[in-house]
Parts: structure tokens; C-alpha cells; sequence
């Protein structure tokens, strides 16, 4: 069978806008459905998958995905009429009955998440598409089929966090001999991910977006300052229940759309709300650090009781607070499980991936294999590289490869004599991490590079860390972790071993952690390839690596956009394939 599976609601913000006109630009956020992603996938294998976004470049899109399905067609040679189904990773017909309790909520219900307003949609974009092979696949449900059926694993417990799905925060399953079985759920009104979300916006950051920048914040603040605070405002209680009575205050339709009761209680009894372009003081720092300290904690509560309760040594996750790197790499050092598993794309783009593998299991077509670098992007060959080059060829210098040994070989050395250098190769990234088809390099060893590049490349906050990627031969030298042990996706953080850290600057945070890719031979060639020789050049297998994009910006898709992003910031050389590109 060939599925679609597909994500995002493209009436959301519009909606929000129509019936309040008047908030300010970041509150919009407050709503569902952003990130919206096609995947293909066909006989059960993933095929194709990139976020509306990369195509669109309007960054967190919810825009309904034509731009990612024609690309997903296009990459399998289809026509849309060839398809078996598309699958759509929300179902909110079970809770249609909660949304008749007032007329605003039964508008959204029918204009935004009902089947109606997905057909039209797709009758807008592919009107050949016959509506009965459209199907619907309960947000969580897509979530934890994304990670089950990517895990390689026959057992194991899988836990979906987000923000929420249709009416619930957390699911947690037990995942068995190709199944997926409830074993505990927990509502939005208890939800940790919109407290993290809000806490976010409270900041002076962008709900639904943001998140990550208050992981970054986080290991410059003291938690202590206000770990009591979110002690009491988030109760965990037995059997792995969390219970966030602040939450529970928003009782009426305007307190529940933007969480008015919440947000006055944060005001009142933990710091006013920060804005945008004011300054970051120590108090939003020890904010940050209470609140990062609260999710590792509930994590650590929610994932261990059921480790107990199931006696599964092996965890899976997915959903957008799985995304939560540091969170992660408590998991991990816990002890709790042998092994943890977290899908790379595990946001709202990746409960496509999840709808299309949850319709392949029910055919009986699914392929349970651990999940590659997921490479599933487009990519340009020589023609369309070539073409770009030519409508520049006033304002840069190529100078052509014969090999990639040979282009491996100067990105390397222009790496070690400390250039900052965009690799950009093969098919892009599906997820929010660059791993190394769309990425900017340098050398983790030189003391000013990160300071150097979030000012001058990536035109971003200053105490934002960067990752580094290492060879999984490696990875164990540098970092406190067993040999060869495999974190492709970029999605945990581990300590730098001690002696490093000072050799290390550009990728060891202030707290002495880093956000770790290994990168190996078998799924990542070309990047582990240029490792290998940086290497060689400088006695470390591993660069600096940050995504291709700027502030505000989706990473970079077609070789035209590597070019403008490479003339409008301070990258000084770009690798187009084997082509170096400098400027004139």
C-alpha cells in the first residue's frame, strides 16, 4: 500500500485571528495543529517525508501540507491518484460533543478540526482525491506508532508527552508483538508540556516555538531560587499521576483559549511577564532553571513508575516534550532503562510519520527497523546545484571537487584554521535537527567561535548552546558515555568529559553538558566521512554543528536558498556537494 500520512491544521491561526483581532502577534501560538509535514510511506517503508515549512518557508506552518505531498509524490515517481489513503495524524470526531458546549468551540470543532474541513482542504489541493481513503488517526496514537515502528524494538513501553493531543497531555502504552495497548493517559488540564509553554511565553519567548531556547536558558539559573514554586504548582502523585491544579483554574472559554487564570497566577506569584526585547536577568535565568528541573523531575516520575509497573527495561517517546534534550539525558543516566529510544522527528511533523506507519500496521504492512538518519528530504543534483551557481556567478568563486575524499579533505583544513563552513549535501533532514546534509561547521576547540557564530551567522541569543557531532568511534573519548554508544539524532545532552571542557568551548555549555550526534558509517556516510578527515587535520573526529538556517528561518532546502543564506550572514565558505563556494 502506498499511505500519505499527513499533519497540521491550516485554519487554527486564522480562526484565532477572526475571533480575536486584537492580540498580541505572539498569543496566536496559543492554538493547535503548527508543523504541519506529509510522509510517504509504501509497502511499509518510509520513502519520503519533509515539513510544509522547508517548502513554504513560513516557519511552524500549519498550512495544510500540498507544497510536502507533491515533493512526497514527486520523490516516488506518484500521482496523487495512486495513492492508497492519506492519514491524517489528529481524529476529533470521538470528542465532537465537548467542543457543542458553546458557540465559538463548535465553530473551531467545524471549521478547523472536523473531517469536513479536511476534505475541503484536500478538494481545494487534490481534488481527484477520492474522499472515502481519507482516514483519521488519534494525535497520540500517530505519536506512539512514529516511535514504536521505528524502534527496531518487538517490546517496550512507549510514552507520548506533548503539549496536547485532541483532549490528553500524556498516553502511555505497552507496546507488544506489533501493538500498541493504553495502559494510562493523562488530560490537558494536567499538562506539563502547556505549563513549560507557558512559562515559555511568560518569558518573553513564543509558545509552541520556543521551548528550546528555555533549555538552553536553563543551566544559568539557580533552580533552588523557585523550585518551591513549581513543586507545589506541579503534584505528582501515585501511579505516575501529575496533577497541575494551576492549569485546572482556567474555567471559562476565554480563561481555557489563553489560559487567562494561569498566566495572572504566574504574574502574581512567580515574576511579571518578561518582554520580548527586554533584557534577560538573573531571575528569568533561575525561572528557566526551576522550570527545566520541574520536567526532568515529572519525566523521571511519569517514565519510572511505569518502567516498574511493566517491568520494560526499553522506552520509547515521541511527542513535543520528548524533543526536551535535557529531560532526555536524565532519562538516560537515570538508570531506569537499558535503552531509550526517541523519534527524531518527534513534534507535530512527525505524527505524519506516525498516521502513515499506524494505517501500514493495521494493513499488516508495517517494517519495525530502527529508524536511520532520517535523510527523507529533497535533494538537487548536479543541474539544479549548477543552475543556481550560474545566477550568482557575479558575486562567487567555485572552485569544483573531483572526489568527496578530496572536498572532505579542505572543508577539513579550512575547519581546523577555524572557518565557519555550510556542508550542504544529499536529501535534507526530516525533524528539527541538521545532521549533516544541511549544516554549519567549525571547530569545537576555538574559544570566540560561538560567539562568533551566533552573532555574526545565526543572529541569535547569545547563551544558546551549540552541539557537536563526533564520530561514534569517538564518542566515548570526549563524552561520558559507554563506547559506541548511538545518539544519531541529536535529541540528548551528556556531559563533556572534565578534562575536555576546557578544549572544548564552542560545544561545552556552562553546565558541562553538550547535545551530542554521533554520526557512523553505515547511515551518515558522507558526514562521517568529513569527520574522519577533520580528524586527521586536527586529532578530533568532530565539528561544531548548528542547522543552515538563521534566526526565524526554516533550515534551508534548495541550493539557491544555501546561497542566500550563505551571502546574507558571516559564513565564510559553503560546500555545495563537491563544490566550494566562496566569495568574489
Amino acid at each position: 500500500m502506498k499511505i500519505l500520512g499527513i499533519s497540521g491544521f491550516e485554519g487554527s491561526i486564522p480562526f484565532k485571528r477572526a475571533h480575536w483581532p486584537n492580540l498580541d502577534e505572539r498569543e496566536y501560538r496559543v492554538s493547535q495543529g503548527h508543523d504541519s509535514a506529509a510522509v510517504l510511506v509504501v509497502d511499509g517503508a518510509v520513502v519520503a517525508g519533509v515539513a510544509e515549512e522547508r517548502i513554504s518557508r513560513r516557519k511552524h506552518t500549519g498550512d495544510f501540507p500540498r507544497g510536502a505531498i507533491a515533493y512526497c509524490l514527486a520523490e516516488a515517481g506518484l500521482a496523487i491518484e495512486e495513492v492508497d489513503e492519506i492519514a491524517h495524524g489528529f481524529d476529533y470526531a470521538p470528542f465532537r460533543s465537548v467542543y457543542a458546549v458553546d458557540p465559538v468551540s463548535r465553530d473551531l470543532y467545524r471549521q478547523v478540526y472536523s473531517r469536513g474541513a479536511l476534505l475541503a482542504l484536500l478538494a481545494r489541493d487534490f481534488p481527484a482525491f477520492p474522499t472515502e481513503r481519507v482516514h483519521h488517526v488519534g494525535h497520540h496514537l500517530a505519536h506512539a506508532a512514529s516511535a514504536y515502528y521505528t524502534s527496531g524494538w518487538d517490546d517496550c513501553l512507549v510514552v507520548v508527552i506533548d503539549g496536547m493531543g485532541e483532549v490528553q497531555s500524556v498516553t502511555v502504552y505497552r507496546a507488544r508483538g506489533g501493538r500498541l495497548d493504553r495502559i494510562a493517559q493523562i488530560a490537558a488540564h494536567d499538562s506539563i508540556g502547556v505549563l513549560y509553554s507557558l512559562v515559555t511565553l511568560h518569558l518573553g519567548f513564543d509558545f509552541n516555538a520556543d521551548e528550546y531556547k528555555i533549555m538552553g536558558l536553563a543551566p544559568y539559573g539557580d533552580p533552588e531560587r523557585f523550585r518551591r514554586f513549581f513543586e507545589e504548582v506541579v503534584e505528582l502523585g501515585p501511579d505516575g499521576a501529575i496533577r497541575i491544579p494551576l492549569l485546572r483554574a482556567n474555567r471559562t472559554r476565554e480563561e481555557r483559549e489563553h489560559y487567562l487564570a494561569a498566566r495572572a497566577h504566574l504574574t502574581q506569584h512567580l515574576v511579571p511577564p518578561r518582554r520580548p526585547d527586554e533584557e534577560i536577568t538573573d531571575v528569568h535565568r533561575d525561572v528557566a532553571a526551576a522550570l527545566q528541573a520541574c520536567l526532568d523531575r515529572t519525566m523521571l516520575h511519569l517514565c519510572g513508575h511505569f518502567a516498574t509497573a511493566t517491568g520494560e527495561r526499553r522506552l520509547a517517546l515521541a511527542g513535543g516534550v520528548a524533543l526536551n534534550c535535557t529531560a532526555n539525558g536524565r532519562l538516560l543516566c537515570s538508570g531506569t532503562f537499558d535503552e531509550i529510544y526517541v523519534q527524531p522527528a518527534a513534534g507535530d511533523d512527525g505524527s505524519a510519520l506516525g498516521a502513515a506507519l499506524q494505517r501500514a500496521a493495521l494493513a499488516g504492512e508495517v517494517r519495525n527497523e530502527r529508524f536511520p538518519v532520517p535523510f527523507l528530504g529533497p535533494g538537487y543534483g548536479p543541474a539544479e546545484i549548477d543552475g543556481a551557481l550560474a545566477q550568482y556567478r557575479d558575486r562567487v568563486h567555485v572552485e569544483p571537487f573531483d572526489t568527496l575524499d578530496a572536498a572532505c579533505a579542505r572543508a577539513a583544513r579550512l575547519i581546523a584554521d577555524g572557518r565557519v563552513v555550510a556542508w550542504y549535501r544529499g536529501r535534507m533532514e526530516f525533524g528539527p535537527r541538521a545532521l549533516g546534509h544541511r549544516s554549519i561547521l567549525a571547530d569545537p576547540g576555538h574559544p570566540e567561535m560561538r560567539d562568533r557564530i551566533n552573532a555574526m551567522v545565526k543572529m541569535r541569543e547569545a547563551f544558546r548552546p551549540f552541539a557537536p557531532a563526533v564520530s561514534i568511534e569517538e564518542v566515548d573519548r570526549w563524552f561520558e558515555v559507554a563506547p559506541r554508544t548511538e545518539l544519531p539524532f541529536m535529541i540528548m545532552t551528556v556531559n563533556v568529559r572534565e578534562q575536555f571542557r576546557q578544549q572544548l568551548p564552542a560545544i561545552t555549555h556552562v553546565n558541562g553538558s553538550a547535545r551530542v550526534q554521533t554520526v557512523a558509517a553505515a547511515d551518515n556516510r558522507e558526514f562521517h566521512q568529513l569527520l574522519k578527515a577533520v580528524g586527521r587535520t586536527t586529532g578530533r573526529e568532530m565539528v561544531l554543528n548548528t542547522s543552515f538556517n538563521v534566526k526565524g528561518q526554516p533550515i534551508v532546502n534548495t541550493p539557491r536558498e544555501a546561497l542566500d543564506t550563505f551571502l546574507g550572514t558571516g559564513i565564510e565558505f559553503l560546500f555545495l556537494e563537491n563544490r566550494l563556494v566562496s566569495r568574489r
